[in-house]
């Protein structure tokens, strides 16, 4: 039995799809103007393990992770630039040629990851229609109003609204009309924006309202429909989404339906450094890149993310990171030892997998199963070839790869070769304080000596 934290009731719930033959899973993406950094990807991972987790248990998943190339402006409050805009000019591209090139460097950073690609990318710009037709809807059923800047989404309309962030509408006191512009309340949003300077922007579309181009929240209303119906089953995102874009989210496709939106709404918490939200705006950290680029493996960070549950803040330093990346060499080194081996011992599968299947279906315990892993790998009485399906087994959700895993062939520079080759010489002549004296010169210069049956064992510090 899955059970899953719902957002909206604040509380665990069993998890029951609305058709027993495909779950509906839509997940906030992307907004393709920078590099995704690893608090982006902490998201993504948690998504990721959702799937997986679905995938486990036997259901068939169609999930839809939008890609927002338009609309989404530098502030919440429907103010500043398009974020889109802003970083065409500033590198001087379009629009189009900046949301392909940072499209691109996410699906490379997901795949780095691991993490199963989605069955549909929908991009903003190529659902303008969808959008506009919500819109449409919207103002004829009075839920839509018009001001100098644009169309807006009455919130005093919908009665509900709020329900997810649990906001207290009688506490949000509307600002000064100066403030404000033309709008209503305070809680109000853009669902089309008008072109201040038509032609000036790279993206505007004619509509019935003039000239312009959707507000960001509308996107998600209109792709999430669009592929999994107006009433779906899972929709995720981080936790900043709560009080603004989900809570939009729902106000505007219930009132524009008259239906249930989303039964289950999860979110991630955020990856925070010295107590801080890691966020683009405030220049994002590291990117996977950025990792690799310092010595650590892709999924290294994934390990890394795994120890936490994805509701609760993952505070990150490379202190930390090397202390999973530590961990998850070992996994590594003994997976491959594993896969070597033909020890024959006694069939604890249905014990582990059961600690296994319990952690990961109490709302995706990850730091729990990841323990449970590690005590299936470290059990030297577990028989190597049962133990070796069954790790492979929880990596469907876990997603570290170890079918993959596989020796690293490491190219070993000829003056490391020739220190490894005096070393040898010396271990022969039993010299043993002199051959530690080498291995540490080796060490220095980043290479680690294991020794074996075999010979020298070359890995990187």
């Amino acid at each position: 039995m899955l059970k899953l934290y719902n957002t909206l009731k604040r509380k665990k719930e069993e998890f029951k799809p609305i058709d027993e033959k495909e779950v509906g899973i839509y997940s906030c993406g992307p907004t393709v103007y920078w590099y995704p950094h690893v608090g982006n990807m902490k998201a993504y991972v948690f998504a990721d393990v959702l799937k997986r987790a679905l995938l486990y248990n036997g259901f068939k998943v169609k999930h839809v992770v939008n890609v927002t190339d338009v609309g989404h402006l530098t502030s919440d409050a429907d103010e500043g630039e398009d974020k889109m805009e802003k970083e065409a000019k500033k590198e001087g591209k379009t629009a189009k040629e900046i949301a392909e090139f940072y499209l691109k460097a996410y699906l490379s950073d997901i795949k780095k990851l691991n993490i199963l690609p989605a069955d549909i990318y929908p991009k903003a710009t190529e659902h303008i229609k969808e959008q506009i037709e919500i819109i449409h809807t919207l103002e004829k059923k009075g839920y839509a109003y018009r001001t100098d800047d644009g169309i807006y989404y009455d919130t005093s309309k919908f009665k509900n609204y709020g329900k997810l962030a649990k906001l207290n509408k009688e506490e949000l006191k509307a600002g000064a009309r100066v403030e404000m512009r033309e709008k209503k309340h305070n809680t109000d949003f853009a669902l089309w924006k008008f072109s201040e300077s038509p032609g000036k922007r790279q993206q505007e579309w004619e509509s019935p309202w003039g000239l312009g181009f959707p507000g960001w929240h509308i996107e998600c209303s209109a792709m999430s429909m669009k592929y999994l119906g107006e009433h779906f089953d899972i929709h995720t995102g981080g936790e900043d989404h709560i009080p603004v874009h989900h809570t939009n989210e729902i106000a505007q496709s219930e009132a524009a339906t008259g239906k249930k939106f989303v039964n289950y709404w999860l979110h991630s918490a955020f990856l925070t450094f010295k107590g801080e939200k890691v966020s683009k705006s405030t220049g994002g950290l590291y990117t996977i890149s950025d990792l690799e680029g310092l010595g650590y493996k892709s999924l290294a960070y994934r390990y890394f993310v795994l120890l936490t549950h994805y509701r609760k803040p993952l505070d990150f330093s490379l202190t930390n990171l090397d202390a999973a990346k530590t961990t998850f060499e070992r996994i590594t080194r003994k997976i491959l030892e594993l896969k070597k081996e033909h020890h024959k011992g006694k069939d604890s599968t249905a014990k582990y997998q059961k600690e296994f299947e319990k952690a990961i279906n109490d709302d995706l315990n990850t730091p729990k199963a990841v323990q449970v892993f590690i005590k299936a790998l470290d059990d030297f009485d577990f028989d190597s070839k049962k133990k070796l399906a069954l790790l492979e087994k929880m990596d469907e959700v876990l997603g570290l790869d170890v079918a993959n895993m596989k020796e690293e062939k490491i190219s070993v520079p000829r003056d490391i070769q020739t220190l490894i080759d005096a070393r040898e010489k010396l271990r022969k002549e039993k010299k043993w304080a002199d051959a530690d004296v080498v291995r540490e010169r080796i060490k220095e210069k980043g290479f680690l000596i294991k020794d074996t049956p075999q010979g020298p064992h070359i890995e990187k510090a």
